[in-house]
């Protein structure tokens, strides 16, 4: 029942405003009053109902801001909104947007209900609502919600979060709850829901506050770490095993229930486990179902055989393949190959491998080079009626092309409108006859490329540059009927009295160039009447009177004084010529007298005439005298051209320039007299070359300076055209003469180089054209920069960074440029002096505590892209982050370097303001003589350029920023080669045996002995034998001795370094009168069923990288050890690598992602039992 005043300014009082209410146009009328006053623009809303609650908008120009109206009942009062905003300019006039909340995009109202912020006591319950009409949406409409500003708490959901969705089929309503269950201190804060779906997104944030009880001062308000509250516990019952008893129809309700994201790749590897593929005994690795190769390059199959031995055939489409200089056979080990050397698409076939028995097959798909377009299509302008071709030139002969026009497929139609050609590598398209409707851009497209030209048909209307005047002859006199058209190829016909004039002995008709002529010999009074010329194709015609007049003269045998009858044509009043610069001049002078006069041409004065002709015709005279001989050439020389035939006299310069200006005198004389005539010749220049003011994505602005002269006749406008910088072929832009010196040029392909030139036209016609413009290539400005955003801050400094943008365009980028200005101000400063290439940047001197907005543009030759700006003013002040040490992989156990080796320890850490970092060993500040401490603001540095037993022990590196630290600490052992080992001595001598005995080293190099290598050597030749390489015990027995012989045994302890550097030496003889007895033993059972010495142990490790799992066994005989990953065996995974070593089994994940989670077992067999130990492996994320 209120009435509702909505109010916005504009820039402009005379800009157009539009109302809308659910993107419908408002009337003003008795419901909606729609008033302007200046820049002032009002809706009044009378009588307000619950249907005009609803999403209202108002538009001017290109600008657009929405507003929503809600309407309560029982509200008295009216309610009166101001949209007050700076409008900046938009064609007329728009809006600028209000500052909207902060979300991604302009909302388009998906919610029909949205969360409320709300209040909860510590340990209570609390549930958020949020409600979408999925009425008219294509897609299920996706849902997030977020803490703060980033915290995805969809991975969150566990005992202390719930998140849960509900349908409504008849209402088609979405139902989306957020419940958290048992309040604590730190969930309060800012929340925030995102919806989406396909095109269309709407946020909307809310608060919650938890009453009864303090966060604890260190963490930040609005920050919570739910990654220790809400962990989602794993299902004891093993999904595998229910997956393969349930049916098809369960598979996504058991999904759902414990949790499986995919649902669809671990239904793949359970058809893969039903599905156990027999092992091949010949093939340990086949051939792949298929291969690519291109056309002309090699192709290499390999196969690996279990028996090193065995052979092999290869078969193509069934057939044996020979050896030959294209197929290739090599055997190197158990690995079988068949090279195909320069492949052809005869080669495009079903190989197959055959071992005795078994074979294995492939498909080998040979490909094509793409053809690719060598020649380019050429912009063409036609007048209407005119046939065109459209020709391009392809890489290859007899390739497939496909026309377009404006984007759609050209096929040859019932009306045969269009017609292909192919000539080799030529392809043309022919279009018969032109029309308005064939205007467009075509296309031709090969599987390697396209090219683009556009075709413009005109209608130019004919223009007249001539008249057909009356004339009145004598008889016998010559009666000529000329006119002049502007289109050369203009055909006519000639009707006198309605009817068609023809040719014969008396009546000529010519037609050369755009001047048509009908000329009557001998005039007879039969000839008059009334004379016309019809243009064909045009509905008009021109007309023209012939009298006759009659004279009796007398025979009386007399002289006739010379005359000179001008031709009017083509000058203007006061006997002026003017021909454009670079045309010829003619000068066509009718004269007559008897006898047949002389003929005297001069320009200026004569003494000027002597260094004009001297110059241009290379003549040694003053004067040139003309006899009225029929069709006698009299002069021609250089660009000088005398001609002189029945009754005329033709002067013609070829290519006039400036100088050739002047006035031109012709005087003709004979014995009854003499005649004079003036000629005054103007020369019009060409406009100056244009300049290229700016271009767009499809257009360019052209500039000119208009010509120096005008040839005494005004400019009237001008003739532009253009071409590609690549054609020959120039297209104009413009029929009808174009005023202004600045012109628009439309219609162009972007990233296309182009080049333009103009005429200038007035009365007497169109001057030369100009020189040709600076090549330039249309383009248009890229998009604007996306995910702007900060990366670091500081007390006086910030960090920003973002991405490129989506559409680049076809101009490189040149860089980027960086703003800011303070809250409230709208004067933007550059971050730096010109332009930056990274997409990162560090803003230094900034004010303390001031609240700055930044925005980005990106630049290309084409200028400034829009600016994106952060979603909020960001305050200049150093937020505090507490310190933490990142201890590399490889140092968490054990750092193991051999003596003289260089240490180079680097320990990131983050933490601000800058944390102190301290360093000790063993509890003991380090010696800077020895080792080396570099500090960085990310990392630390520990560096030992040549390490000695002495630097083995315990280093511990502390990070402390104020009251806050963190240590950690990094095990070192440095490593040297043994000592020998001591007291080595002869125990018992029997037969060709003795027995040695020594003790370990005193010194065993900081590591341990893993062994000893026991060596002997006769005295006689010295060779040394190794008799033991790698033997553990202290104690062993030399055997296969020669009586009588001097024999030397030498003992070296080894380590995981190497040899001990000296030998343990005893010199030995083996003489005769020694016989060993052997004792008996009863024989003892030494067989042991397996069993685990350690256990594994449960393991969580983060996605992306290898994560192990150990384990030790013994048993007698060595048992069969598999692994299990929930209950299936992945011995023949290639994720997976299992090592055994001395009892000790290790697995290793190679980049676990979260499907590789779960419960693995590890399982020893012999023949006297079994035993089996599992853990479980839980992946986390990589990132938060």
């Amino acid at each position: 029942g209120a009435t509702v005043f909505f109010e916005t300014e504009t820039e402009k009082p005379d800009a157009k405003v539009r109302w809308q209410s659910n993107t419908k146009d408002l009337v003003s009328g008795d419901k909606y009053v729609i008033k302007a006053n200046g820049n002032k623009h009002s809706l009044t809303i009378q009588a307000v109902t619950k249907e005009d609650g609803t999403a209202y908008a108002v538009i001017a120009g290109g600008s657009k801001v929405k507003f929503d109206l809600k309407v309560k009942e029982k509200v008295m009062e009216e309610v009166k909104l101001e949209v007050k905003e700076e409008v900046k300019k938009k064609e007329g006039g728009s809006l600028l947007e209000s500052q909207a909340p902060d979300t991604k995009t302009d909302l388009t109202g998906l919610f029909t209900e949205k969360p409320q912020s709300g209040e909860v006591a510590v340990g209570e319950n609390i549930n958020f609502v949020a409600k979408v009409n999925a009425a008219s949406l294509l897609k299920k409409p996706t849902i997030k919600w977020f803490k703060g500003k980033w915290m995805d708490l969809a991975s969150k959901s566990g005992k202390n979060l719930q998140l849960k969705e509900l349908y409504d089929r008849n209402s088609k309503v979405y139902t989306f709850e957020m419940q958290i269950i048992a309040a604590k201190p730190s969930f309060a804060g800012a929340y925030r829901c995102e919806v989406s779906s396909r095109d269309k997104f709407d946020s909307c944030n809310f608060d919650l506050t938890v009453h009864g009880g303090s966060v604890d001062g260190s963490e930040e308000a609005g920050e919570l770490d739910f990654s220790a509250l809400l962990k989602k516990s794993e299902p004891d019952e093993d999904v595998w095993e229910i997956l393969q008893k349930a049916k098809a129809s369960e598979y996504e309700k058991i999904a759902f229930q414990y949790g499986i994201t995919d649902l669809r790749g671990m239904l793949k590897r359970l058809k893969k486990m039903k599905k156990e593929e027999k092992k091949s005994e010949a093939f340990l690795k086949k051939l792949d179902p298929a291969y690519q190769v291109e056309k002309g390059h090699k192709m290499k199959l390999c196969i690996e055989v279990a028996n090193e031995d065995v052979d092999v055939k290869w078969l193509k489409n069934g057939q044996e393949i020979q050896s030959t200089g294209r197929y290739i056979f090599e055997s190197v080990g158990n690995k079988r190959y068949l090279t195909i050397n320069h492949c052809s698409l005869s080669d495009d076939a079903t190989y197959t491998c055959v071992v005795g028995e078994e074979k294995c097959t492939t498909e080998l798909f040979v490909k094509e080079p793409p053809v690719t377009i060598t020649s380019n299509l050429e912009d063409q302008m036609v007048m209407k009626g005119e046939r065109v071709e459209l020709e391009c030139e392809v890489s290859e002969e007899g390739a497939t092309v496909k026309w377009e026009k404006d984007g759609v497929e050209l096929t040859r139609d019932e009306s045969f409108k269009y017609r292909f050609k192919k000539d080799g590598r030529k392809h043309v398209l022919i279009i018969n006859e032109a029309t308005k409707e064939d205007c467009g851009h075509y296309t031709v497209k090969t599987n390697g490329g396209e090219s683009m030209a556009e075709l413009m048909v005109s209608e130019k209307e004919l223009e007249v540059y001539q008249n057909i005047a009356d004339l009145t002859v004598k008889a016998k006199d010559e009666a000529v009927f000329k006119c002049e058209v502007s289109d050369e190829t203009v055909k006519g016909i000639w009707y006198k009295n309605g009817v068609e004039v023809k040719a014969d002995t008396r009546t000529h008709i010519t037609h050369i160039g755009r001047i048509h002529k009908l000329t009557i010999d001998d005039v007879k009074p039969e000839d008059q009447g009334d004379y016309t010329f019809v243009p064909e194709g045009y509905a008009f015609n021109l007309s023209a009177k012939l009298n006759f007049l009659e004279v009796k003269i007398d025979y009386v045998p007399r002289q006739d004084p010379p005359k000179i009858h001008l031709d009017c044509m083509g000058h203007t009043a006061d006997s002026t010529i003017v021909v454009v610069a670079g045309n010829k001049l003619r000068l066509d002078v009718p004269i007559t007298g008897d006898p047949a006069p002389t003929v005297v041409w001069t320009k200026g004065e004569k003494v000027k005439l002597l260094v004009f002709l001297i110059s241009h015709a290379g003549l040694h005279i003053a004067f040139i005298p003309i006899l009225a001989a029929q069709n006698q050439i009299l002069c021609e020389h250089g660009r000088l051209h005398v001609e002189s035939t029945k009754g005329h006299c033709i002067f013609t310069i070829e290519g006039a320039d400036k100088q050739d200006e002047g006035l031109y005198s012709v005087i003709v004389r004979n014995p009854a007299g003499e005649d004079k005539a003036d000629i005054n010749v103007k020369v019009v220049d060409p406009p100056s070359a244009p300049r290229i003011l700016s271009v767009g994505e499809d257009s360019c602005v052209v500039q000119w300076d208009p010509p120096k002269s005008d040839g005494g006749n005004p400019i009237i406008g001008y003739v532009l055209e253009r071409k590609k910088k690549k054609s020959y072929r120039w297209m104009r832009l413009n029929f009808d003469p174009y005023t202004d010196t600045t012109y628009e040029a439309k219609r162009m392909i972007e990233g296309v180089e182009y080049e333009m030139r103009v005429y200038a036209v007035n009365a007497i016609g169109m001057s030369c054209h100009s020189a040709a413009s600076q090549p330039f290539i249309p383009v248009a400005p890229t998009s604007e920069p996306i995910g702007l955003c900060v990366d670091d801050i500081s007390d006086t400094t910030i960090s920003l960074k973002w991405r490129t943008p989506e559409h680049l365009g076809s101009s490189e980028l040149d860089g980027y440029g960086v703003e800011y200005c303070k809250e409230g101000s709208d004067e933007w400063v550059p971050a730096f002096e010109g332009l930056t290439e990274r997409t990162s940047v560090i803003i230094r001197d900034l004010p303390t505590g001031e609240k700055m907005q930044f925005r980005v543009r990106a630049y290309n030759m084409a200028g400034p892209s829009a600016p994106t700006s952060l979603a909020q003013a960001v305050t200049i002040r150093e937020i505090m982050q507490k310190p933490k040490i990142w201890i590399p992989r490889n140092l968490r156990q054990t750092l193991i370097k051999k003596v003289e080796e260089t240490i180079n320890l680097v320990i990131p850490f983050q933490g601000k303001p800058r944390p102190v970092i301290t360093w000790s060993k063993d509890g003991e500040p380090l010696n800077p003589k020895q080792v080396s401490v570099r500090n960085s603001d990310t990392d630390t540095i520990l560096f030992i350029r040549k390490s000695e037993r002495k630097d083995s022990g315990k280093y511990e590196v502390k990070l402390q920023i104020e009251n806050v630290e963190d240590t950690a600490s990094i095990s070192i052992q440095i490593v040297d080669l043994p000592g020998s080992p001591e007291k080595l001595k002869i125990m018992d001598v029997w037969g060709f045996n003795v027995a040695l005995e020594w003790k370990p080293p005193k010194d065993n190099g900081n590591c341990e002995i893993t062994g000893y290598m026991v060596q002997k050597a006769d005295k006689k030749t010295m060779e040394w034998y190794t008799v033991y390489e790698l033997y553990r015990r202290t104690n062993c027995v030399v055997a296969d001795l020669i009586m009588g012989n001097e024999y030397i045994f030498r003992i070296y302890a080894v380590n995981m370094v190497g040899l001990s550097l000296e030998p343990s030496l005893h010199l030995f003889i083996c003489s005769s009168g020694f016989e060993y007895k052997p004792p008996t033993y009863k024989e003892h059972d030494f067989s042991e069923a397996p069993k685990f010495t350690h256990p594994l142990v449960s393991r969580s490790v983060i996605a992306g990288y290898n994560a192990t799992l150990s384990c030790s066994v013994r048993g007698i005989p060595k048992p069969k050890v598999t692994w299990y990953k929930n209950k299936m065996d992945i011995s023949n995974e290639a994720k997976y690598r299992m090592f055994s070593k001395q009892g000790v089994l290790t697995l290793e994940i190679r980049k676990p992602c979260s499907f590789d989670g779960g419960v693995y077992m590890c399982k020893a067999v012999n023949a006297s039992g079994e035993d089996a130990v599992e853990c479980k492996l839980e992946i986390r994320r990589k990132y938060p």
